[in-house]
């Protein structure tokens, strides 16, 4: 997986960059998004949904939770590290504090106690402090295996992956290999339920709800269109970070 991501971010400086993104236009490597778009979508389809449904129906529902617990209390570093690049301390101290909180009482994060405990997750990542900073996303880009992203959320694959935990835990390569695993495949069981929500053309919904999600993200929730207006409460669930 490291080589696969470190492969991705070398090639990245290959594509045409000429090619700036305007506010009408933020998608002008269409074509080339479409054909990754379609090696994607048949990886997915004959690998990870398959693979997804099996992690589904073997695990009993409070294993799957266990597995969500312990992803998301090791993203509480990345997070804290990007509140205080984005100058929000009290983010950061919440961040740190659930931290804290879920590997102690909560047992490695399996049992997500900040929560009952009333302490609010929020996610922070080195895209979202770049477009805090001002760097433009450029334009929409599907990558290879990662799926949808965009010019400047792309450049910040592989520093956001060296932020993980598990790339510092005292375990061999294959045990890290198999965590990283692990992690993707609960993602995408995550999108099973969701899949009744996707409408007409694919490619499109994927750009559009990605684009909008990573906006109201940047934002910090506060949502600048309509756009996800007819999708209810389910549309905040949606996670687009991986394609599978």
């Amino acid at each position: 997986m490291k080589k696969v991501v470190l492969l991705i971010v070398l090639l990245l400086p290959f594509l045409p960059l000429k090619v700036v993104a305007s506010d009408d236009n933020k998608d002008p490597w269409e074509g080339l998004n479409r054909n990754i778009h379609g090696f994607n979508d048949v990886m997915d389809t004959y690998l990870a949904r398959p693979v997804a449904k099996a992690y589904r129906a073997v695990l009993p529902r409070f294993v799957r939770t266990g597995v969500g617990n312990f992803f998301s209390n090791l993203g509480e570093v990345p997070t804290t590290i990007n509140d205080l690049l984005q100058a929000k301390p009290g983010d950061a101290l919440t961040s740190s504090g659930r931290f804290v909180i879920n590997s102690t009482v909560g047992v490695l994060g399996l049992f997500d106690v900040a929560s009952w405990a009333g302490i609010k997750e929020h996610r922070e990542d080195l895209g979202q402090t770049l477009a805090v900073w001002g760097v433009s996303s450029g334009p929409y880009l599907v990558i290879p295996f990662l799926g949808p992203s965009t010019l400047r959320d792309s450049l910040s694959i592989y520093p956001n992956y060296q932020f993980s935990l598990v790339n510092y835990a005292p375990i061999t390569t294959e045990e890290s290999y198999g965590i990283l695993a692990l992690d993707l495949i609960h993602r995408r069981h995550n999108l099973l339920s969701q899949e009744a929500l996707i409408q007409g053309d694919k490619y499109i919904f994927y750009r559009d709800v990605y684009l909008q999600n990573r906006q109201y993200e940047i934002n910090d929730g506060v949502v600048e269109d309509s756009f996800d207006a007819g999708f209810g409460d389910d549309f905040d669930d949606l996670d687009f970070d991986d394609d599978f």
